[in-house]
């Protein structure tokens, strides 16, 4: 049985966005696995998340975050599922902590699925170009250049960043701790940045 130390624990709540407690419960019930760990949970209910996933988030807000100075402001759309949801103090601060988030870290989209694939394959080609300057082998240089995409990912997309007010979560992290939290989906669906003189 391997032992539940806190950060397994971590790993399976940032994992499943369900509570510490009921983490480590599943952990002691599963001798410590993590991936048995994941399945008892969806068995006991974490089915009612994954189901929360495939509903439409259509109400929520607009926040916005204008830096001391009113040189450059932020407009993020959060979405949830409900009015009530919209209304709530945990909500309307995550949504605030997400636009001053931006306004910080200057991501270029939401998620990596939202980047051009013509500026990721011109990251991949410079990373390998970079791997064969450094006489890489063939067969490290792909290695490296993936997790120098992953380092990309982490730079520019919102989801991936750590989150400014707590660097030891991303803001994936946040959103599910938040979606668990509050028993409804989240998104966040688009921001604008703007920089005082930039554009037009």
């Amino acid at each position: 049985m391997a032992e539940i130390t806190p950060e397994l624990v971590k790993t399976l709540r940032e994992r499943t966005g369900i509570g510490m407690m009921d983490c480590k419960k599943a952990l002691q019930e599963t001798g410590g696995d993590l991936e048995k760990a994941i399945d008892y949970l969806r068995k006991k209910g974490m089915s009612s998340i994954e189901k929360r996933a495939g509903r439409q988030a259509t109400d929520g807000m607009i926040a916005s975050y204008i830096h001391p100075g009113s040189r450059l402001g932020v407009l993020v759309e959060v979405n949830c599922e409900t009015d009530f949801v919209a209304r709530t103090d945990a909500f309307q601060q995550f949504a605030k902590d997400i636009a001053m988030h931006i306004a910080a870290e200057q991501p270029l989209a939401v998620s990596r699925e939202e980047l051009d694939p013509k500026v990721i394959e011109r990251e991949r080609e410079i990373y390998l170009e970079q791997a064969r300057n450094e006489k890489k082998p063939e067969h490290i240089s792909s290695k490296i250049v993936e997790g120098r995409l992953e380092k990309y990912y982490q730079d520019v997309c919102l989801m991936d960043q750590a989150f400014v007010k707590n660097p030891d979560q991303t803001v994936k992290d946040l959103l599910a701790e938040l979606t668990a939290k509050i028993g409804e989906k989240i998104s966040v669906r688009r921001f604008s940045c703007f920089r005082l003189g930039e554009g037009g």
